[in-house]
């Protein structure tokens, strides 16, 4: 079974673009969805920052993904919605062992 990839960004809208920024990010969670690309989770900070998670089902998922025409629209929408703070492509699990006592 493939491993889930970890993808996190954060962002702040640009200014007057809040709304329509949400609307786009819901479109494209639905498409992840329904495409069984992987889960989306979206927070927000008390700063107006957004912290948005996305759980790919796998590697050949985000491939498909990065080449998924209606994916690439919402993507292209974003880029004048939003205004990325940080973002953090891949991330790995870090296993922890408990240390004996």
């Amino acid at each position: 079974m493939a491993q889930e990839i970890l993808s996190v960004a954060i962002w702040k809208p640009v200014p007057e673009m809040e709304a329509a920024s949400l609307a786009t990010l819901s479109e494209l969670m639905s498409i992840v969805s329904a495409k069984g690309y992987g889960r989306d989770l979206l927070y927000r900070d008390r700063e107006s920052n957004y912290v948005f998670l996305r759980y790919w089902k796998s590697e050949d998922a985000r491939r498909a993904a990065q080449e998924d025409p209606d994916m690439l629209r919402c993507w292209a929408r974003l880029g004048n919605e939003i205004q990325p703070v940080k973002v953090f492509e891949t991330l790995a699990e870090v296993p922890l062992t408990s240390a004996k006592r």
